[in-house]
């Protein structure tokens, strides 16, 4: 009688190898964040979600010293270049990264610590108006997006960050985020796709929250050439 092969090659609980080289395997091939959840089920009867995060960070420390490393970000698990040769994978897709103005920027830092804030919310911290297409181009990118409304005189939208924004910085939490006084003021204002770049990425998001004050004060919507929020009719 022949053999059933669909059990005979799969891995079982005990065989702990065998289960990290399907969970290696899966990470490689994905392409993006995998879930514990998710890898828990490659495997029947399905793992208990412990045992696989115990193999994962056994699996991390296999991989390090390595040119790819195995990172947790929010949405899961991942395989990425390491940070020190990030600048010669950046070759293999030459097409610059999208290029934000400090009025994005700030947008994105504003949601990114204030969370969840309405359109007003962000006009009242910059002290200039929120332009339609800034708050789009972030939703494009899948950085932020509407978690809700405020119970409020038209019911304004609530804005967040979302898992995606996360992933691309590297990060499993908000709580990860450094906090705003370890930042220095430089505005890097190119944000990069690679997740190695996260820190920088950072300190370009949190920098202009440090000078929010000053966006308050007389002068500044005309500094940067906006009109400011007291003097525009933004619908939220």
């Amino acid at each position: 009688m022949m053999p059933d092969d669909t059990t005979s090659t799969a891995p079982v609980a005990g065989d702990v190898q065998a289960v990290k080289r399907v969970l290696e395997g899966a990470l490689l091939v994905a392409g993006e964040p995998v879930s514990v959840g998710h890898l828990a089920r490659l495997f029947e009867p399905p793992l208990d979600n412990e045992t696989v995060r115990k193999l994962l960070d056994a699996l991390r420390s296999e991989w390090q010293g390595r040119s790819v490393e195995l990172v947790q970000v929010a949405s899961g698990w991942r395989f990425q270049g390491t940070r020190d040769l990030q600048g010669h994978l950046d070759r293999l897709t030459p097409e610059r990264p999208p290029r934000y103005s400090r009025a994005a920027m700030e947008t994105l830092a504003i949601i990114a610590y204030r969370q969840p804030v309405t359109r007003g919310d962000i006009e009242s911290i910059r002290g200039v108006a929120v332009s339609t297409n800034i708050v789009k181009s972030l939703e494009d990118r899948q950085w932020i997006e509407v978690v809700g409304h405020r119970e409020t005189p038209g019911h304004p939208a609530l804005y967040a960050t979302t898992r995606t924004f996360l992933d691309d910085l590297g990060l499993t939490s908000l709580a990860e985020l450094p906090p705003l006084a370890d930042l220095d003021s430089s505005h890097l204002l190119e944000m990069p796709d690679a997740p190695a770049k996260a820190a920088e990425t950072a300190l370009a998001l949190a920098s202009p929250i440090l000078a929010s004050d000053a966006a308050t004060e007389p002068g500044a919507a005309a500094d940067r050439g906006e009109p400011s929020a007291s003097s525009s009719q933004t619908v939220h």
